[in-house]
């Protein structure tokens, strides 16, 4: 793992079990000032000091292999295209520990991916909750459900929302795939943050 990604990694982590930089700096047998040159990036960790951090924090930086990185971070962005939460969770879960921009960006993923399977619940409710309705009101008598808007919402109307999330989905999931691949900044929107 390189710079920044290292030392953005060790501040999360460090985070993670409530170290300050003192206590990690005491743990691994290094100045304070060394632990914030490797947090913001400024310098890069001697082997010994990286090692020493792998056992403090329980994560193994020596390991890293980013070679194919930008392969993983594509992959796990175009698996939000088949609206399934599980493909993406498995590619996290196997990844996370790699590279810090899969773990990242595998957790932006996972909370589109979670928020996007609630939208598709609640537009399958109102799949199954609208035709009922709409035949409970044909038989009070209210609407016409052979002729009329009525039908020409059910048969439409009805699954959009459906066809609407899918879109969505594939349309971010291109767009984000492409972006990390470019190495610009990728942006789910609409996600709320489960996975942090």
């Amino acid at each position: 793992m390189n710079q920044p990604d290292l030392g953005l990694k060790v501040v999360e982590l460090r985070q993670q079990k409530g170290f300050t930089q003192e206590q990690l700096a005491e743990k691994c047998e290094v100045s304070t000032r060394t632990i914030q040159r490797i947090e913001s990036g400024e310098v890069d960790p001697r082997t010994y000091t990286l090692h020493c951090l792998s056992q403090a924090l329980e994560f193994d930086f020596e390991v890293q292999n980013t070679g194919n990185e930008n392969t993983w971070l594509t992959i796990l962005h175009l698996s939000s295209v088949l609206c399934m939460l599980i493909i993406p969770l498995l590619l996290w879960s196997w990844k996370k520990n790699q590279s810090y921009k899969i773990d990242n960006q595998g957790r932006q993923v996972l909370n589109f991916q979670i928020t996007m399977t609630l939208l598709l619940f609640a537009a399958a409710f109102l799949l199954v909750a609208f035709p009922v309705a709409l035949v409970a009101l044909d038989e009070a008598g209210i609407t016409h459900l052979q002729s009329g808007p009525a039908f020409i919402v059910l048969v439409i109307g009805a699954p959009l929302p459906l066809i609407l999330i899918g879109i969505f989905c594939t349309f971010q999931g291109v767009i984000n795939a492409m972006r990390a691949l470019s190495d610009k900044p990728i942006h789910y929107p609409l996600s709320i943050p489960f996975v942090k």
